[in-house]
């Protein structure tokens, strides 16, 4: 059997995605990928994702820079979930989040609202400008 086989693919053949950074175990995004982008990752050893909203294949950090180079792809329990051990790229430190910050998750709730605990890195004007 393909190891692409074994993932359970949802309905639109997409399969949910987690990048922790390798040794300080953040959580810095979560994204999809389908079988392509899932052979990609493997083939080039840096995360290729689904987009949804731009139904094509991503290369994170291909109009950024901050490529995602992965040392570890893991399937959980249920084989419909892929969790990515990366180093984040480009930057220092590593920027995985197109608002400039390290990790896509920083708002925390706390006392009834959201509140950004994480700093801007890099202006996102400055990210994506050519």
């Amino acid at each position: 059997m393909d190891w692409l086989d074994e993932v359970r693919w949802d309905a639109q053949g997409l399969v949910p995605v987690i990048a922790q950074e390798v040794g300080s175990n953040d959580v810095l995004m979560f994204a999809f990928m389908n079988r392509e982008a899932l052979a990609r990752t493997a083939e080039l050893g840096e995360a290729v994702y689904f987009s949804r909203s731009r139904n094509r294949l991503w290369h994170k950090g291909e109009e950024s820079g901050h490529i995602q180079k992965v040392h570890e792809m893991r399937l959980d329990c249920d084989n419909d979930v892929v969790l990515l051990k990366v180093e984040q790229q480009g930057h220092t430190p590593g920027i995985a989040c197109h608002t400039g910050r390290h990790s896509c998750f920083f708002q925390l709730y706390k006392n009834g609202a959201w509140h950004t605990v994480e700093p801007v890195l890099k202006d996102p004007e400055r990210i994506y400008d050519k």
